[in-house]
């Protein structure tokens, strides 16, 4: 199973909305806290609809708990993110892959950038800055979701 990490997420529509696309492309979600939003239970219902029933979610404490797990797990970190070097379509993704994406407001600190196993990149038209997170989110899940043939549309 992939995994989508939402890393100290600010906005919950956009977390209500990767949480949906997790749910629908059978990916596990991983929510790195703190968060710049009351992430209980009941305010992720209320983002997430309906397909919160249909998703794993873990929160993680911290980044180093988060870490911790991930060292524990033996899973890949794939960073989305405007400084990646290598288009997310010339990545190639392995199921358990953790894909991960940054705040809204400030992306990733330097550390994470240092702890991701790849970091990749959405090929953008010039002049423009970033696309909104959970349409990143929903463009490298989709590939990496194709690639491991981790989804049969049924």
């Amino acid at each position: 199973m992939l995994h989508l990490a939402l890393y100290q997420p600010d906005i919950p529509q956009n977390t209500g909305t990767m949480l949906r696309l997790a749910a629908c492309l059978g990916a596990a979600v991983e929510i790195i806290e703190p968060a710049g939003f009351d992430v209980s239970d009941r305010h992720l219902r209320r983002s997430g609809l309906d397909y919160l029933d249909h998703v794993a979610i873990t929160r993680h404490r911290s980044w180093t708990a988060f870490e911790a797990w991930r060292a524990e797990a033996g899973i890949r970190l794939v960073l989305a993110t405007t400084a990646g070097a290598l288009p997310y379509t010339g990545f190639r993704f392995a199921p358990g892959d953790c894909l991960m994406v940054g705040r809204e407001s400030a992306g990733v600190p330097e550390a994470v950038h240092a702890a991701a196993d790849a970091r990749v990149v959405i090929p953008l038209k010039t002049g423009m800055r970033s696309l909104n997170v959970a349409v990143a989110a929903a463009m490298i899940l989709g590939e990496a979701v194709r690639q491991t043939g981790g989804f049969a549309p049924g």
